[in-house]
């Protein structure tokens, strides 16, 4: 049986006394990647078997967990896990660390176990000890999923514990072999003309059909779009067609932008407002066959919240990523990557405060990112937002990667008016009055 997971995950094994738990672990994962509670036992107390030991083994097993996760390492825990009390603290470790939990379940007959346990002289357990593990561990496996755990392996017998292989799949937001050249286009939001011009001033091939428009660099490089292709703007069809296109002939990449996700609910039917634009691009479906209504949910639908590239030099999102999410997934690192974070307040304009994460930012990669419109792209800590506001009548701009080189087309006009006046809002530099101050972090480390 092969067992599929993230190369990022917490692997609890699951089993009771004696089903093979600990040589399951020495045989599929790293001697440093395997936490045990026997061990942990043996450190507060000089003795594995000792159970009074057990909550403060357990309180060192936890607490390097989550040292090994915020590390960003794979992290398999051995006990026999079979009361839900005892996985709880295991999902709220995954999920806090923004990491997938995985559970392997090593479920074989409760007298095969007990017999295992009898061979050995420091597990002299009685045969009611297995049994009630037993119960318990069959008991799980109904709620498993519930519990939060999103790879369950079900191992039955001796001969699938011995045939099992372990398969560590890269997070789909991986992309770390992928060095570019890259072209980031920050937000189009319906801007077909412009996209066309900026792809064309970046020496792309471009077909302009709108009805089947495609680009393709001769040299290699490939477009990275930053979301938010539709709402807005006059032609958002049209740039759904295109980007498609590119990315189906991987001469481009795209992440979703938080107006994409939102079209997306919408054509599944869900309840939401049509603000910001979402009727135009509406309307302009109308005119839209089926099928292409089709590919548009499925191309939105597959998009990944974010990736991670260049061996960790280059993160692109929407709105942005912090360190601590970057090659993370969870519900809240997607919801980062689509909104950012704000700080539950609105400005003069209703509209949200946004969280300057990237004032406090320190990470390695550089990080290009779009979402909040502003009137230069600049660099600040390693991060650059380059919507520069083309459907508010400002410009299309695409960072050059890894030239760092910034290429820009105008508006042709603006095409919606926006709530807070582009031109009008302060700029980053403004915003962030001391930003040629140096950190007295950044000095001592």
């Amino acid at each position: 049986m092969k067992i599929e997971l993230p190369e990022l995950s917490l692997v609890a094994l699951i089993g009771t006394s004696g089903s093979g738990k600990s040589t399951f672990a020495r045989t599929h994962f790293k001697p440093t990647e395997i936490l045990s509670s026997d061990t942990c036992r043996a450190l507060v107390s000089d003795n594995e078997n000792d159970q009074d030991a057990t909550n403060d083994a357990f309180d060192v097993l936890h607490y390097i967990a989550a040292k090994r996760l915020a590390a960003g390492r794979l992290t398999v825990i051995d006990a026999t896990n079979v009361q839900a009390e005892a996985r709880k603290p295991i999902v709220k470790l995954a999920r806090e660390h923004d990491v997938l939990p995985v559970a392997i379940v090593l479920n074989l007959p409760a007298t095969l176990c007990h017999q295992r346990n009898q061979d050995r002289a420091d597990r002299q357990f009685g045969s009611h000890v297995i049994r009630q593990q037993s119960q318990q561990l069959r008991k799980s496996l109904r709620s498993l999923k519930r519990e939060g755990f999103r790879y369950i392996a079900l191992l039955d017998s001796p001969e699938e514990v011995a045939a099992a292989e372990v398969v560590r799949n890269p997070l789909w937001n991986n992309k770390r072999h992928e060095t570019g050249p890259f072209d980031i286009i920050g937000d189009v939001h319906g801007c077909f003309d412009e996209a066309v011009s900026l792809l064309r001033k970046l020496g792309y091939e471009v077909n302009d059909d709108e009805a089947a428009p495609m680009a393709r660099h001769p040299e290699g490089r490939r477009a990275f779009f930053v979301g938010d292709l539709v709402d807005r703007g006059p032609k958002s069809p049209a740039v759904l067609r295109l980007v498609m296109a590119m990315v189906r002939e991987g001469a481009a990449l795209c992440v979703p932008g938080n107006h994409d996700i939102k079209l997306k609910r919408k054509l599944d039917g869900r309840d939401v407002r049509l603000t910001h634009g979402l009727a135009e691009t509406l309307e302009q479906l109308e005119r839209e066959p089926d099928e292409f209504i089709q590919e548009v949910k499925s191309f939105i639908e597959g998009l990944v919240s974010h990736y991670v590239l260049d061996d960790g030099k280059l993160v692109v999102a929407h709105a942005g990523m912090k360190e601590a999410f970057q090659g993370r997934a969870s519900t809240r690192v997607r919801e980062f990557a689509l909104y950012g974070e704000s700080t539950g307040e609105t400005d003069e304009y209703g509209l949200p405060v946004r969280y300057d994460w990237a004032a406090d930012y320190r990470g390695r990669a550089r990080v290009v990112y779009g979402h909040t419109p502003v009137p230069s792209a600049e660099w600040f800590n390693k991060t650059i937002c380059i919507d520069t506001g083309c459907v508010f009548g400002g410009a299309l701009t695409a960072l050059r990667y890894p030239e760092s080189e910034l290429v820009s087309v105008a508006a042709a006009k603006m095409y919606y008016e926006p709530v807070k006046p582009l031109q009008g809002a302060s700029t980053e530099a403004a915003e962030r009055p001391y930003n040629d101050v140096l950190d007295i972090g950044d000095v001592l480390g």
